[in-house]
């Protein structure tokens, strides 16, 4: 019997490759637009627990050292190719702390 693949991903934080498990997705969901393709309202960035949320996705580990290494080198802002204010990285940590522990 063949011994199933585990999923790899990078954490944006400290650039290790883990297993996907270990690792909790940052998503930005899909922009809204109207019939001329002008952006309306852009995606909302949360984290993903349960990983089937669309849209675009990073990973981080579930360490906030790891979001703090991210945030101090704007590695959601490009992973995302937008600005990402003070605030949500501060919601982003109270959540994280929050599945952590």
């Amino acid at each position: 019997m063949r011994k199933k693949k585990t999923p790899m991903r990078k954490c944006i934080g400290c650039g290790e490759m883990k297993p996907k498990q270990e690792l909790v997705r940052v998503v930005r969901a899909p922009s809204v637009t109207d019939e001329d393709g002008a952006v309306l309202q852009m995606g909302e960035i949360s984290l993903d627990t349960t990983g089937k949320k669309s849209g675009r996705g990073a990973y981080v580990c579930k360490n906030p050292a790891c979001l703090q290494q991210a945030r101090k080198a704007r590695r959601l802002e490009r992973a995302f190719s937008c600005k990402i204010p003070d605030e949500l990285y501060q919601s982003l940590e109270k959540e994280m702390s929050q599945i952590d522990g």
